[in-house]
């Protein structure tokens, strides 16, 4: 069964969420604050976490990046700001999606299932048939364990991350749209006026590249998009 973790100060929300998620047949942990969040987190293994941003304790920003140092998990991020600006921060952070308030649950209980599909997809793709390593210069990818490294130190990156740098060392000679990108990773058609990809494509440099003003493993090609850079 697949378990989820509804973080959640709106007592209302929480279990509203959580009864519907549970009709799905999936699992369900509440907490209502940060703090709580990240005891049931380190003590748990879930496959997906629903996210409120303004948590007592300690905020959901922290929340999210002490989930970014350890895990690969998923994370929705449910959220009152619906400034594009809050978007972006929130993907940065590393969220793989973000909902604002209010938002009905029909639509939620399909982006959960969306991401679950994906993870679970994910996971499984890379468990069967494919080499254990993939490594490009100092870059090295563990396909079983979803660790990268780079010059020997682990880096932690999110679930889209990892398949965006997936992405680019199993096809090393092709250059992908931001459109291709989104499609192959997020698995939805892609908005033509989207920066969702542009955004992980900085975060995930800003974790493997020495320079990001000279990256070396994903490189930009102008008026293009993007392509596994080549090694001397």
């Amino acid at each position: 069964m697949m378990k989820i973790l509804v973080v959640e100060d709106d007592l209302e929300i929480n279990q509203l969420v959580t009864k519907y998620l549970g009709k799905e047949g999936l699992e369900i942990d509440s907490a209502y604050d940060g703090q709580e969040a990240l005891s049931f987190i380190f003590k748990n293994e879930y496959q997906l976490v629903i996210l409120d941003m303004m948590l007592p304790k300690l905020e959901g920003q922290e929340v999210l990046r002490n989930i970014r140092k350890n895990k690969t998990i998923p994370v929705i991020i449910l959220s009152a700001k619906d400034r594009e600006m809050d978007k972006i921060l929130g993907l940065e952070l590393g969220a793989d999606d973000y909902m604002s308030k209010p938002f009905t649950i029909g639509e939620l209980i399909a982006r959960v299932k969306a991401q679950l599909r994906r993870y679970t997809k994910f996971n499984s793709n890379a468990a069967v048939g494919e080499a254990e390593f993939i490594q490009h210069g100092d870059l090295n990818l563990n396909m079983e364990t979803f660790e990268v490294t780079v010059s020997g130190q682990r880096k932690s990156l999110t679930a889209k991350e990892f398949a965006i740098l997936k992405l680019f060392l199993t096809h090393p000679t092709r250059v992908f749209t931001k459109s291709q990108i989104f499609e192959r990773v997020w698995r939805e058609e892609s908005i033509s006026d989207d920066n969702t990809v542009m955004v992980h494509i900085n975060r995930l440099r800003a974790k493997i590249e020495k320079d990001q003003s000279n990256p070396v493993h994903i490189q930009t090609v102008w008026g293009f998009g993007y392509k596994l850079g080549e090694l001397g």
